[in-house]
């Protein structure tokens, strides 16, 4: 017998905007994002600062983007891959992830961007010809001002956080959606996305559109870069929200589309066909008109029934 499919209530979120990845442990997902945010760290931060150009042919942009690409891919299924906080952000505003377990992930993201530079910071101490490894640091840590390869003032530095923000989570957003084809290329849709904007803001600011690689960078280098690093959590965090409300209102809409209820009239004819055959399964041949003729006179007009009733009593 064929029952109807229940839909879900106008306004509500489908089930395919709630983040798969929730299906793990939490322990699993934040262990997951402290190891992925480690290494893209690690690498984002520690290729530039080993870069010499005349014998390095991978620009460290296109490595940060390969970093992320391979994190999504080994920890992505456990977690989402998110190892930014603007991301999680994004995915918290657009109802993917709950709030804690959105909060829950900054910390891991923080914790696994913190080793990471820990790590690097001891590497850097190991080669005796570094003799400031704050200097080193200073190469690669995001600012703005005097701290910025071409003196990009505040303003310049802001719109591009927000601009870069903004679109790694859109991206981020429609490319992993359940009802994406092409989910499955998520990590490398993310990851070109990523090296693209690194290199875009490597020259503004060395801008990372990741507020856990800023702090982590900024923790290890000179003083002022500290007094500058609320601006690259604030600019990433507002493109974050405005692309995270953006597929909101994509979701909503599909969601009040699927939940439109279909005339009850229509509904019923959709369905009479397999209730006719069902009671002919059960009471033999003859059941199915026995039910058309009930509906029948169930459907007549009362002026039909009314008249009946008055010819009777004429009679």
């Amino acid at each position: 017998m064929t029952t109807p499919v229940p839909t879900p209530e106008t306004g509500t979120l489908p089930p395919a905007s709630i983040d798969e990845a929730q299906r793990a442990g939490l322990p699993a997902r934040l262990s997951a994002e402290a190891m992925g945010t480690l290494f893209v760290v690690v690498i984002g931060l520690g290729v530039p600062v080993f870069t010499i150009p005349q014998t390095n042919p991978l620009p460290a942009s296109l490595a940060g983007g390969l970093a992320l690409t391979a994190a999504m891919l080994a920890f992505g299924y456990l977690s989402g891959g998110h190892f930014n906080p603007a991301v999680t952000v994004g995915n918290a505003i657009a109802g993917r992830i709950r709030l804690a377990d959105a909060a829950a992930y900054l910390g891991a993201q923080l914790a696994g961007a913190l080793l990471g530079a820990v790590t690097l910071f001891g590497i850097l101490r190991t080669i005796p010809k570094i003799s400031d490894t704050r200097a080193a640091f200073d190469t690669v840590t995001a600012g703005f001002g005097q701290n910025s390869i071409i003196q990009a003032p505040l303003a310049g530095v802001l719109l591009v956080e927000v601009l870069g923000g903004a679109l790694l989570v859109a991206v981020y957003l429609g490319v992993a959606s359940a009802r994406n084809p092409a989910r499955s290329a998520a990590p490398f849709a993310v990851g070109l996305t990523m090296a693209v904007l690194l290199q875009l803001g490597q020259t503004i600011g060395n801008t990372p559109f990741n507020p856990a690689r800023a702090t982590a960078s900024a923790l290890f280098s000179s003083p002022d870069s500290l007094g500058q690093l609320w601006l690259f959590w604030v600019a990433p965090l507002v493109g974050a929200a405005l692309a995270g409300l953006v597929f909101r209102g994509f979701a909503l809409s599909v969601a009040g589309g699927v939940a439109t209820p279909e005339p009850a009239l229509e509904s019923e004819t959709a369905l009479e066909p397999a209730l006719e055959s069902d009671v002919a399964d059960d009471d033999g041949a003859s059941a199915a008109p026995a039910v058309r003729n009930d509906r029948a006179a169930q459907s007549r007009p009362r002026s039909d029934e009314a008249r009946d009733f008055f010819d009777k009593r004429g009679e």
